[in-house]
């Protein structure tokens, strides 16, 4: 009895150690920023232009805090952000409406919509078949695998989540694992490949990232510059296009040798479909799938022609893919794997990124970063910035928010258009193969075990060769292909 009550002492004995020890903590943190704040409040805003302002430097101290709970692995990103808001609303910083406000933007409901029209194709299992019809033509692994990179590219237009396109794409690198388990070293590549693709191609698509919606929103906020679907995947695909197939070459290079890349294929068509459990021949409600998706896609795209918003026509689609009598999935299920916190968080950091500006503190961070620096180096320097920002900052959504407001008035300190420049962070930052907890898919992968997957030093591998690359991709675009295509670097 007594050897059962010393156990239980010694269990509950560090758990109410730990209990102290952070509510300490909480209560230090508190303090502090009572003290910080009380101070900030009975400090004048200076008139001079260029100056910081008791705004501007509280929303600097928010900033930093959330920043910093985003870079801690202790810290679910959702409730640092919406914590950070909540400050920055009770300290008159910015209005209750901001936060309250953006749930019920365009672009929430663009990406519930989405998410629920994604569901529905997906049960249909059409994406699987696609998958079955490429892999199978491939002749030579190189073949295969820039096949794969091309179906990926395009699931970006499907899904809207990076870590959602891994999970679909899952059961189909499980099936080649399978069916190449005697080529070892090509196996670990292709599990390499489908990560790093699935991240590199979200830029295709305004929907390919949470990112890219708060890169919208937050040029729609402070410069009346929001950024379409139709532009977006005028600027982002031939970007994905071009990165992922330059991503799909140094993989083969990395982790292949010539002997694997020369050796013929054979893949079965048959096998490959019970793998994957798609019927052999094309349903119905495939085709209905297939044909919704491709009316929604072309109504995105040609939103200049008919004026209708992208947001209204993905919420018919997704009544459509839900109905009773043509849909593929009931509104309940589709509406149960829409991932809510990604939606609070987008509304909540929407707001700090529009306080950062409102404030003056971003333009006031810039000046005292920057100063008189040449465009080219503060293209290259946010090109950079954005590059390596994965190492500190895990979630690409929190990326942008932490970026993008600084990218704005730093473009226009330097007389860049600030379009321009936040698209090139946007895509920048979509870079974050460094680490296994860099990003959702990296993880997702690197967990396998059915399969054979890759090490953390494979990570490290690519990334050295695969993070100039980028970063330099990022710069021609930049300069060379991004004007043609109407996005003026100045």
């Amino acid at each position: 009895m007594d050897a059962q009550r010393e156990a239980e002492t010694v269990r509950i004995g560090p758990v109410r150690s730990r209990r102290v020890r952070i509510g300490a903590a909480v209560v230090g943190a508190i303090a502090v920023f009572g003290v910080v704040a009380a101070f900030l409040h009975n400090v004048p805003d200076p008139a001079g232009p260029g100056e910081l302002g008791r705004d501007g430097a509280l929303t600097i101290l928010v900033f930093i805090a959330a920043v910093a709970g985003w870079m801690s692995r202790r810290s679910d990103d959702t409730f640092v952000a919406l914590a950070a808001a909540v400050v920055l609303v009770v300290c008159g910083v910015m209005p209750s409406e901001d936060v309250f406000e953006s749930l019920g933007q365009d672009q929430i409901w663009l990406l519930v919509a989405a998410f629920v029209l994604a569901a529905g194709i997906e049960r249909t299992g059409l994406p699987a078949r696609s998958a079955v019809a490429l892999a199978t033509r491939a002749r030579r692994p190189r073949g295969l695998f820039h096949l794969i990179t091309l179906a990926l590219v395009g699931t970006a237009l499907l899904v809207p989540s990076t870590s959602g396109r891994a999970a679909l794409v899952l059961p189909l690198y499980l099936a080649l694992a399978a069916t190449f388990a005697s080529r070892q070293r090509m196996v670990r590549a292709l599990a390499v490949l489908f990560p790093a693709v699935v991240l590199l191609s979200a830029i295709a698509s305004l929907l390919g990232a949470g990112a890219h919606l708060i890169t919208s929103e937050i040029l729609d906020s402070t410069i009346d510059a929001e950024i379409g679907f139709a532009r977006w995947l005028l600027w982002g695909l031939p970007f994905a296009a071009v990165s992922s197939h330059l991503a799909a070459e140094i993989v083969l290079l990395l982790f292949t040798r010539h002997c694997d890349r020369s050796e013929p294929l054979r893949i079965d068509a048959g096998t490959l479909r019970r793998q994957l459990d798609v019927p052999e021949r094309l349903q119905r409600n495939e085709v209905r799938a297939a044909v919704l998706l491709g009316c929604v896609v072309l109504l995105w795209s040609t939103e200049p022609v008919h004026g209708l918003s992208p947001a209204l026509v993905a919420l018919v689609g997704a009544l459509v893919i839900t109905s009773p009598r043509v849909g593929t999935v009931g509104i309940n299920a589709a509406l149960a794997g829409i991932p809510w916190s990604l939606l609070l968080f987008m509304a909540a950091t929407s707001g700090l990124g529009t306080a950062l500006t409102e404030s003056g503190a971003a333009a006031w961070v810039v000046g005292e970063l920057l100063g008189r620096s040449r465009p080219e180096h503060v293209l290259l320097g946010i090109v950079v910035l954005s590059v390596a920002a994965h190492l500190l900052v895990q979630s690409r959504s929190a990326r942008s928010s932490v970026l993008i407001p600084v990218v704005v008035p730093a473009a226009a300190a330097a007389g860049l258009n600030p379009v321009a420049l936040a698209f090139a962070s946007t895509a920048a930052a979509g870079f974050c193969h460094t680490l296994t907890s860099s990003a959702k898919p990296v993880a997702m992968f690197a967990g396998i075990e059915q399969a054979p997957t890759f090490a953390p030093r494979d990570l490290l591998k690519l990334s050295a060769l695969l993070g100039p690359a980028l970063g330099a991709l990022v710069l021609l675009f930049a300069r060379y292909v991004w004007p043609v295509l109407g996005l003026p670097l100045t």
